[in-house]
């Protein structure tokens, strides 16, 4: 837990959640930091193709955006709302090496205690349980550590591989957002799924392992 400016309480960052075991190795998540830069461009230029379809448009060409020499601006933006208390920004690591990037992010406090969760994984790791590891992690997280009471995640329909993701681990379809995001140059309508702290039966990754998808570590 960190204090902010103010004095208010951050809980919840900086925080190192995991490991669970999965297909792919040993999954955990740690905070973003100054290092990952070379790792992190490579992996997000060669996936161009697989994950450009999904992410929300922004300025620049695809390779500006992530060439390394863009990673030290974007790793301090992201620790600067984790120190307060807007987000919390994590690599996704298998067997200790960058897989991938989580975030939860908007964080709000007060009567609402919500966020959402956003995340990517390599492509040559995808379908191996990673990021349901990952996603059950931070939500257990969030719930636990960081001391909030709903996470939502927006997802385009044609994204199936993360529909699957969030439908496994118990996350609600609250409906269609219309023309939500500019996304690969068009407005994109997303689906909004949910959960709340209620709605969980131990903790998420209590829930994979219970499945067999996961073991505990």
């Amino acid at each position: 837990m960190v204090l902010g400016a103010a004095g208010g309480r951050h809980p919840g960052w900086p925080g190192r959640p995991g490991p669970v075991r999965v297909a792919a190795g040993e999954v955990a998540l740690r905070p973003v930091r100054w290092r990952d830069g070379g790792a992190w461009s490579r992996l997000r230029i060669r996936d161009e193709g697989y994950l450009r379809p999904w992410e929300p448009d922004a300025p620049g060409s695809w390779a500006d955006r992530h060439a390394q020499s863009a990673w030290p601006a974007q790793c301090s933006g992201l620790r600067a709302m984790a120190r307060r208390g807007q987000a919390l920004p994590f690599a996704i690591t298998v067997d200790g090496a960058l897989a991938g990037q989580l975030t939860v992010g908007n964080i709000v406090r007060g009567a609402l205690r919500s966020a959402w969760v956003g995340y990517w994984v390599a492509s040559h790791l995808a379908g191996q349980g990673i990021a349901s590891g990952a996603v059950a992690l931070a939500v257990d997280h969030a719930f636990a550590s960081a001391e909030l009471h709903r996470v939502e995640a927006t997802v385009r329909p044609e994204n199936a591989a993360s529909l699957r993701v969030l439908a496994k681990l118990g996350f609600r379809d609250e409906g269609l957002l219309v023309r939500y995001l500019e996304v690969a140059g068009s407005w994109r309508d997303h689906r909004c799924l949910a959960l709340t702290r209620e709605e969980l039966d131990g903790s998420l990754v209590d829930r994979l392992v219970r499945e067999g998808r996961a073991h505990s570590m």
